[in-house]
């Protein structure tokens, strides 16, 4: 499909995907969504892709949800606003279930929903002015579908605090809390995220990279024992993946991994 609030850039095995709605500071709507769903299964079906970064033009990541399009949507049924609600569900899912490692690279404020966006990536990058917030509470909103994410990310007092009181915190302080992994100078950032991933490229097996993921998602909701059980199961069924006979064979033979 063609695209009018995003822009996609190849570099290699690095697949960009830019928020390009700068005129309304990259504010999601239902058809920005179905951009960023759309560029994002199609990256997940490149096997020359192996990491996705999602960045943004102009001074703001993402404001969060068009409110003139929330405005709208308080004169639809229940049922069309479940509908743009699961619109926006899936779309965060699937970045969160995504086989390919997902890279947020922030250079401007991330705000609510556009928050969100960069909270459920795998990575998050941003340079030192930015700031970072769940603002929903301040226009009697709540940051429901975020919430589920963020509470996996972070302890629950930060988590709250966030989410209750609506504030904007610097990249230092969420990098500090662990909302974000780092920070880096707006002259840096984009070779230090672009080395970052080319790093995983080259250094990381594919297969055991969506298997890592497909744990991580799974185990948290787990007791215990079953959760044992289940990484028993994944631990045996990946000995038999051919990136582990390659990787093992490759190591014993003090031969160069090349994936």
């Amino acid at each position: 499909m063609s695209y009018s609030y995003i822009e996609i850039e190849k570099n290699d095995r690095i697949q960009y995907i830019i928020l390009s709605r700068q005129e309304k500071k990259n504010a999601l709507n239902y058809d920005f969504v179905t951009e960023l769903k759309d560029a994002l299964q199609a990256a997940e079906n490149d096997n020359s892709t192996k990491v996705i970064i999602i960045k943004a033009k102009g001074n703001v990541f993402s404001a969060g949800a068009d409110l003139e399009y929330l405005q709208q949507l308080q004169n639809f049924s229940f049922e069309e606003n479940l509908a743009d609600s699961n619109h926006l569900k899936d779309l965060f899912l699937h970045i969160y279930t995504s086989k390919k490692v997902v890279i947020a690279q922030v250079e401007g404020h991330a705000i609510a929903g556009g928050c969100g966006l960069a909270t459920v990536c795998d990575f998050c990058f941003a340079v030192p002015d930015a700031k970072f917030g769940y603002t929903e509470v301040k226009i009697g909103f709540i940051p429901a579908l975020v919430m589920v994410f963020l509470i996996r990310k972070i302890n629950g007092s930060k988590a709250k605090e966030l989410l209750l009181t609506g504030k904007l915190i610097g990249a230092n302080e969420a990098a500090a809390i662990g909302l974000i992994n780092a920070v880096a100078d707006q002259d840096r950032i984009e070779i230090f995220v672009k080395d970052f991933a080319t790093a995983l490229c080259n250094e990381a097996s594919a297969q055991s990279i969506a298997a890592t993921k497909e744990m991580l998602n799974k185990i948290s909701s787990m007791d215990l024992s079953s959760a044992l059980d289940y990484a028993a199961r994944m631990n045996a069924n990946t000995r038999a993946s051919e990136d582990c006979k390659k990787g093992i064979e490759s190591f014993l033979k003090k031969e160069k991994i090349n994936w």
